[in-house]
């Protein structure tokens, strides 16, 4: 019972931090890191359970941020015809929903075409899917705005009884609403890898061809996983673009799905809470190591912890404190064992000794 009320208790404790935390920097960095965590989350449940490296996942992280940027501002877009197509500015809820909609459609696409191949083949497509989704945004300027970015990108409502939709201006506001994405991701998250779903992913991922003589379909199961990761980190970037509010092609870097990657490989892939202890540990270590190292120091700090957690801990962080608490609980019941009295032997009656 306690193990299952950890998380709450955790989440409870995060949820209040506003109350009593004045250092509005601070916020912001929990809030960024949040929103990384959401998008490590996601690719969790390719890497962690199908065992599917997909180094392009800032792909749908950038097509999720562009997306809910473009339809909350509205756009126009000469395609050639008579008249120019024209979009007015859509509510920023409905635009949320596009972003997601539209890189879990992109995710359906690539897990089409890149299934088909596997290893570092599947790889390759990743990566150059993101780079040809970078030179999208920045070359059609006539959409995106190219380097010169998007701004003034309205941000994230809420509605509030007797005052209705109200902007969230406020970093505690958007703290919260982070917070609460985040819970629900996880919760989603949970629920499809203890579903019929996540068995199937399990078992594609420890014996692909045990799994297919099982009679798994192992495209569209894989297909299925690239979906909900894919809109997972579409809403991560569409919190991030909602939240900074200007968005330009460097989205699209590298760096950061390599940041998403640490964060799950430090903290457990294939485990639930993985990418939330490894999100923690990689978004506030630069912090922390900001007013005691300079720019040089930190990143050679930052690059020495990653290389000895996975030195020491190969399975992350989690799996090793989980397999330290089983242990303890292991040797405390043998110990407990050896120290328990004896069972006393039969009295034995005076009639039968006789």
């Amino acid at each position: 019972m306690t193990a299952r009320l950890l998380p709450w208790l955790f989440v409870a404790i995060m949820a209040t931090l506003p109350l009593w935390m004045r250092d509005q920097y601070i916020l912001y960095v929990l809030t960024s890191t949040g929103i990384f965590i959401i998008a490590a989350m996601s690719l969790n449940l390719l890497l962690g359970y199908t065992g599917q490296l997909s180094l392009g996942h800032v792909a749908f992280f950038g097509i999720g941020a562009y997306t809910s940027a473009l339809l909350s501002l509205g756009f126009d877009l000469d395609y050639g015809g008579a008249q120019p197509f024209v979009l007015d500015p859509q509510p920023v809820w409905l635009a949320f929903l596009g972003g997601i909609l539209l890189a879990a459609a992109f995710g359906w696409l690539i897990g089409k075409l890149a299934f088909r191949v596997r290893g570092a083949y599947f790889v390759i497509v990743t990566i150059s899917f993101a780079q040809v989704m970078r030179m999208v945004a920045l070359n059609w300027v006539d959409l995106t705005e190219g380097p010169m970015a998007l701004n003034n990108i309205p941000p994230l409502t809420v509605w509030w009884p007797g005052e209705g939709l109200v902007p969230l201006y406020k970093k505690e506001y958007y703290y919260l609403l982070v917070l609460a994405l985040a819970v629900v991701s996880f919760l989603l998250i949970q629920r499809v890898v203890r579903s019929r779903i996540g068995r199937a992913l399990i078992a594609l991922r420890e014996n692909e061809s045990l799994a297919r003589s099982a009679g798994i379909n192992v495209t569209r199961y894989l297909v299925v996983a690239t979906v909900l990761s894919a809109g997972m980190a579409g809403a991560a970037g569409a919190l991030y673009t909602h939240y900074i509010r200007i968005v330009d092609p460097d989205v699209f870097m590298f760096i950061y799905t390599v940041t998403m990657v640490i964060m799950v490989i430090t903290g457990g892939k294939g485990t639930l809470a993985g990418p939330v202890v490894g999100g923690l540990l990689f978004g506030f270590l630069p912090e922390v190591l900001r007013d005691v190292a300079q720019p040089e120091v930190q990143w050679i700090v930052y690059g020495v912890v990653m290389i000895v957690i996975v030195f020491f801990l190969p399975q992350g962080i989690v799996p090793a404190v989980t397999n330290l608490f089983a242990l303890k609980k292991q040797s405390g019941k043998k110990q407990s064992g050896r120290n328990g009295h004896r069972p006393a032997a039969p009295r034995v009656s005076e009639g039968a000794s006789s």
